[in-house]
């Protein structure tokens, strides 16, 4: 009866662990297949088309750590979700979110480039999403659908990019601003601002 009895739960256990890793599987090829998010990348806008004074700003990677993780702290302040943004010689987005009440930590890192309007679009290069190498296009729409971004950042897993469109971003007195330059590999950093003429009241 024992010997039945054991039999029978070697089977159950068996059984259950074939369903459960069954389950994952059809699970992971429904997020590998699953259609990816559509994205609205914005129209590009010149600041050149405002009538002001511009002004260069140069700046430098630890200067551009701290302003951009405070910004992104103050976003997130609210949510248990933490990212955190490093500038090397490439641009380095980690973080983790809570996905069936485990944290899944996420790893990116981007290569920045400038486009004639100033704006910033980042390209990964290397991306995990826990312990698995997914697609780009996957963990790129995994992080869009659990990140939250101002409207001026879009994350587009399709074409395998982030779109910033730093000259529309929201900044106090109606400053305008335009990367003019973004190496930092040689830590050259430099934007241009814009002060509109109304904001002088002229």
């Amino acid at each position: 009866m024992d010997k039945l009895r054991k039999k029978v739960s070697w089977k159950v256990l068996f059984l259950g662990l074939v369903g459960v890793n069954g389950l994952f599987l059809i699970l992971f090829l429904v997020f590998l297949l699953w259609p990816v998010s559509q994205s609205n990348i914005p129209e590009k806008e010149f600041i050149e088309d405002v009538s002001g004074a511009e002004f260069t700003v140069q700046s430098s990677k630890q200067n551009l750590n701290a302003l951009v993780n405070g910004y992104v702290n103050k976003l997130l302040k609210d949510k248990d979700d933490k990212y955190f943004v490093e500038f090397d010689e490439d641009v380095h987005l980690l973080g983790s979110f809570e996905a069936f009440q485990t944290d899944i930590p996420f790893s990116i890192i981007l290569q920045p480039a400038v486009q004639e309007n100033g704006d910033l679009i980042l390209r990964p290069t290397e991306m995990s999403l826990g312990l698995l190498q997914l697609p780009k296009r996957r963990i790129l729409d995994y992080v869009k659908k659990n990140t939250p971004t101002p409207e001026w950042i879009e994350i587009d897993p399709k074409n395998e990019l982030i779109y910033i469109a730093v000259t529309q971003m929201e900044v106090k007195s109606n400053f305008k601003v335009k990367v003019q330059q973004f190496d930092l590999k040689n830590d050259k950093i430099s934007f241009r601002i814009k002060v509109p003429n109304e904001t002088l009241g002229l």
